[in-house]
């Protein structure tokens, strides 16, 4: 079982428009949630302290189920690097056991998400996410999800 799971993406934009992935609301509404998600929710206090409550709603033919997350900012680097804590929640924003929500016994309770941005040549841009907790055994969809959501962000630049 992973205790952590990282997801590395070279991006055609400028560090400046691939930051801001994470902190407009309508741009995570394009990418937050694995392949044919939709976000319904991004409401983002992107801010040391602050906490972004998001939703990821499966398509109707999986369920139309909708998740709530909570992301709270532990450190901002501007154009550097976001550090935050993911916490699945209720609708308004209150953490929640991630039972009560469906998810199996051993789903973390908390993320510790890590996200770095490297200027590179030509006005390119890499940024590596890395998720840490102990996975359990939603360890192999927990990667596949943070590949798609990432695969998403990079069709926006496309």
């Amino acid at each position: 079982m992973a205790n952590q799971i990282t997801v590395a993406k070279i991006f055609n934009a400028p560090v400046a428009l691939v930051w801001q992935l994470w902190v407009d609301p309508e741009l995570v509404k394009r990418w937050w949630g694995p392949k044919h998600f939709t976000a319904p929710v991004a409401n983002i206090d992107f801010q040391e302290g602050g906490k972004s409550l998001v939703s990821m709603q499966a398509p109707p033919e999986m369920g139309g189920q909708e998740w709530y997350s909570i992301w709270a900012y532990v450190k901002i680097e501007p154009l550097q690097s976001i550090e935050f804590i993911q916490s699945l929640a209720n609708k308004d924003g209150h953490k929640t056991d991630p039972t009560k929500v469906g998810m199996p016994a051993d789903f973390p309770q908390d993320i510790r998400t890590v996200v770095t941005f490297k200027e590179l040549t030509d006005g390119k841009t890499e940024m590596t996410v890395t998720e840490y907790a102990e996975f359990g055994s939603i360890s192999n969809f927990a990667q596949i999800g943070l590949e798609q959501s990432v695969a998403k962000m990079d069709a926006i630049f496309s």
